[in-house]
């Protein structure tokens, strides 16, 4: 966002075109920057100055005084230096390029723009110095460095910019002490209305942090974090207006304000992992705006206290040396509490709905000195598997939240996490991914998420962790940007420090990075931690993509086990099982009869059912009952299309989990194991960008598939919809363009079962609820076609979609896909069908209206007139991919990889 003032003259645009050009962006035709700046939409009443549908946005404000006030706002996807004549723009007031992908260094020309006001450079890839220049701009009233990749210190001149409301400074690479100055920053006038949202959000300093920050007294929002030694908690004893204090994993010593009762205002409350000893005023709990609070990792001593306020919902007081029986509180329901590693008295806990905690106390009790088992698995975030490894890897799938512990139910192994995503107005605790069977979930935590092996045979142990980053993409964009990082400790052993998931893998794309670590028991627990120091970004891609997150945990023995592995058996039971045992065996005889009458009933059904029983591998099979209910008898109302293979409906089975079940339709007459085996292939075609097979039925006559339920629907009905609910931006275009590449390129070149999808078109790429694309119905041809050569005895295709040789032929390879996502990739350009007949002839057939666009120089036509803001570098790049996809001549199509790395800029495009 750049602002800019001018006295009643004309605003000359030849700068900010400049701006523009060195930027490889263009103001929408709607602002005139051939003219006055300052005339038609840019006087608009109905432009706001924050307006996000144009990029650049030219905002004046005409009626200021003596002078106008002319801003250019919401410059995304920017990338390259900063150019030089921004810095001459003397008489900005307001800068904001934050969420671009700006390299190079920040000019200490910087100070040039000394009436600046509002000052961002968060979300970039900036390096070198900051700029001390930055404290010439004394009218600053906010200022965003994070995200960055700063070196140096920052400088102490900061503390000239005393009318500052405003600091974010997380994740942008300057380490160092915290300036003294920074006391200074304390509005001296008009406190009442200027000073209210004053905050100040940082990481990765160097402490201490300096007494004299006792002076803002009217902070309201303070995070600090990741600080190796932070000093005293003084420094907070008179910032009685604080409605958000955040001081985590500081260093910090001292106790909990006697006075903590005269902080009215304060909502959230994180002092975990700090040096806090005493205990805990009772006062505290009944703070009436208080919702979360996070002590856990110190030193607290005493009891809880016995009563709490209502709103105090999310309580984490774990690992401290807290003592006494429980309040009555913590039965309450829908509260998140985590009470994990103190020695507390531990009374009729079943009845308090806390089963477990017992185990998770102090030294963690459950048969210690008993070792009874002797591994585990755990698929964290998710539900059992069972088909993929000898071990199942058991199911961890309990909502934890912001505070909680959970102990599997034969006291095997437990898992604790506490952590608020501070800002985020969507927190998510279990992330699906449906890459592949151990990462279709995983367990995030925004602070500290552990796990715990219970009453383990004592020795050593090789200790797996398995992750894949799904959320942050290496691309080369603002996206790209974001890093996750956290520790990892092993039996209290640090292993790894600062670890990035991203940068471990060495890959842009989902890949899964598997570590290995040595750890020895010898008090029959094991204990895994990982834990966010404060490092990393908190917005990028979005707000709250930060803190551990891991797919899989599992310990395995380096030894041989004395131990059976399986949980004891009470001594109440043994006379039961005993008796037990007699009337079966008076049972047996009865029953024998009975039993031989039901086998040579179904002696017919096992000899069909050969194959299928012979088969090593075997897909997961649903009742077909259990589908039945899920979809409700198959509802018309849930009923979400019907395409060439079958009907889908959505459906919901018992565990609370959607799905979509795809009703083949008659025309797959394949016996039961031939069936069964290419369902297994496909199962075994795992990739983020392909919609996530779960299994299928196969019971009589009935074939059905049952897939991942994507929330969002087709692309086609996001681009073509008569409502057109979702609204594609040209970024999100983009992506899914990058993402449906890389699905096919998987397809035909990376999978360990090569397929050609045979019917790539908008309704076969499905949107989950981040709008990434997943390609659907791909290898479901080969249910319906015996064939096994490229000739196709019947093309399986769409028209407009069909490549010449294919449509013509019936000459099948992977050019034929190739083909057909050119189409779609022209569509998402275009925001129309490939053809329509609505149109007059130049326009009727898209992809010949696009060579004769192309053909003279006139691509831009091209673009959907929806999308008010885009790069022309990425149009005009799709635009001339799309075209040598759909070469007539399919040995001139490139294959898909290439394609892919055409559209990430790694390869040059030549045609």
């Amino acid at each position: 966002m750049v602002n800019g003032k001018k006295y009643a003259m004309t605003i000359k645009p030849r700068p900010l075109n400049s701006i523009f050009a060195a930027w490889k962006i263009q103001a929408p035709k709607e602002w005139n920057t051939s003219g006055d700046l300052c005339s038609g939409l840019a006087i608009s009443d109905r432009i706001t100055i924050d307006d996000t549908d144009y990029n650049p946005l030219i905002k004046c404000n005409c009626n200021f005084q003596n002078y106008t006030i002319c801003c250019i706002t919401a410059l995304y996807n920017v990338v390259g230096p900063i150019p030089p004549q921004l810095w001459t723009l003397t008489y900005l007031t307001n800068l904001n390029l934050a969420q671009n992908y700006i390299t190079g260094s920040l000019s200490p020309a910087v100070g040039n723009l000394t009436r600046m006001e509002w000052l961002t450079f968060g979300i970039n890839a900036l390096s070198g110095p900051f700029p001390k220049e930055i404290g010439l701009l004394t009218k600053l009233k906010s200022l965003g460095v994070g995200v960055n990749n700063f070196s140096g210190s920052i400088q102490a001149e900061i503390g000239n910019c005393t009318k500052l409301l405003k600091i974010y400074m997380g994740n942008y690479g300057l380490r160092g002490e915290i300036p003294l100055s920074f006391a200074n920053l304390v509005l001296l006038e008009d406190i009442a209305t200027m000073f209210y949202c004053r905050k100040i959000l940082g990481t990765s300093l160097t402490g201490p942090i300096p007494s004299s920050f006792s002076n803002l007294i009217s902070l309201r929002e303070l995070s600090i974090g990741d600080i190796p030694n932070g000093g005293s908690l003084k420094f907070i004893k008179d910032m009685k207006s604080l409605s958000i204090l955040v001081l985590r994993n500081s260093n910090l010593t001292g106790t909990i304000p006697s006075n903590i009762a005269e902080y009215t205002s304060l909502q959230q409350v994180d002092l975990s992992f700090i040096k806090l000893h005493g205990p805990i005023p009772a006062s505290l709990f009944s703070l009436s705006k208080l919702t979360h609070l996070f002590l856990g990792n110190n030193t607290l001593n005493g009891s809880l206290p016995t009563q709490k306020s209502k709103t105090l919902s999310n309580i984490d007081v774990s690992y401290n040396d807290l003592s006494g029986s429980l309040p009555s509180w913590v039965s309450l329901p829908n509260l998140k509490l985590n009470l994990v590693a103190n020695n507390f008295t531990l009374k009729s806990l079943d009845k308090r709905g806390l089963l477990g905690l017992k185990c998770l106390q102090k030294n963690f009790p459950c048969n210690r000195g008993k070792g009874i088992y002797s591994d585990f698995f755990i698929n964290c975030g998710g539900p059992q598997i069972r088909s993929v490894t000898v071990k199942a890897f058991e199911k961890e799938n309990e909502d934890l939240g912001s505070a909680s512990s959970t102990v599997s139910y034969v006291q095997k192994w437990a898992v604790s996490s506490v952590g608020l995503f501070a800002g985020s107005s969507n927190n998510m605790w279990v992330i699906n991914s449906l890459d592949s069977e151990i990462f279709q979930s995983a367990r995030h935590s925004s602070s500290s998420l552990r796990y715990y092996g219970l009453g383990l045979e004592n020795g050593g142990y090789t200790v797996t962790l398995q992750f894949a980053e799904i959320d942050i993409l290496g691309t080369n964009s603002w996206r790209g940007l974001g890093t996750r990082r956290f520790n990892i400790y092993v039996q209290g052993r640090l292993v790894v420090r600062d670890f990035d998931i991203c940068k471990t893998s060495g890959d842009t794309t989902v890949q899964a990075v598997m570590k290995e670590y040595k750890a020895n028991v010898s008090e029959n627990y094991l204990e895994i931690h990982h834990f966010w120091a404060g490092k990393g970004s908190f917005t990028v891609p979005v707000l709250g993509t930060f803190g551990p997150l891991i797919s899989a945990v599992s310990a395995k023995p380096d030894f041989t086990p004395t131990v059976g592995n399986r949980p004891p058996t009470k001594e109440k039971h043994k006379t039961g099982i005993v008796v037990g045992a007699i009337v079966g065996l008076g049972l047996l005889g009865i029953f024998a009869g009975a039993g031989m009458f039901i086998i040579r009933k179904s002696r017919k059904r096992y000899t069909d059912d050969e194959e299928l029983l012979s088969m090593d591998v075997k897909p997961y099979t649903f009742a077909y009952s259990e589908l039945k209910t899920a979809t409700q008898d198959f509802n018309p109302s849930d009923k979400l299309g019907e395409g060439g293979f079958g009907s889908v409906y959505k459906g919901n089975l018992k565990g609370g989990r959607e799905i979509a079940v795809k009703v083949l339709s008659a025309g797959s007459r394949q016996g039961k194991g031939q069936f069964v085996a290419e369902i297994v292939a496909i199962s075994a075609v795992l990739h983020r960008n392909l919609v996530k097979l779960y299994g299928c039925c196969y019971e009589g006559d009935y074939r059905l598939l049952v897939y991942e339920y994507l929330p969002n629907g087709s692309l086609d009905q996001a681009l073509f919809g008569g409502d057109r609910i979702l609204h594609l931006d040209w970024s999100t275009r983009f992506e899914i363009c990058m993402g449906v590449s890389r699905g096919l390129a998987y397809l035909h070149e990376e999978a360990s079962v090569r397929i050609v999808h045979r019917d790539v078109k908008a309704s076969n790429i499905l949107l989950d609820s981040k709008l990434l694309p997943k390609v659907s119905d791909f290898g479901l041809a080969k249910l319906y076609d015996d064939t096994k050569t490229h000739i196709s005895t019947r093309v399986a295709g769409t028209i407009g979609y069909l490549a010449p040789e294919y449509a013509m032929r019936g000459h099948l390879t992977e050019k034929t896909d190739v083909y057909a996502f050119g189409i779609v990739a022209l569509e998402l350009v275009s925001g129309r069908k490939n053809s329509d007949v609505n149109l007059g002839n130049e326009k009727k057939y898209l992809l010949e209206w696009a060579w004769n666009l192309h053909e003279n120089s006139h691509e831009v036509e091209l673009i959907d007139h929806e999308l008010t803001e885009f790069n022309m570098e990425e149009v005009k790049r799709v635009i001339g991919i799309a075209l040598l996809c759909t070469y007539s001549s399919h040995s001139l199509r490139p294959p898909m990889s290439k394609v892919v790395a055409m559209l990430s800029g790694t390869l040059r495009l030549v045609r």
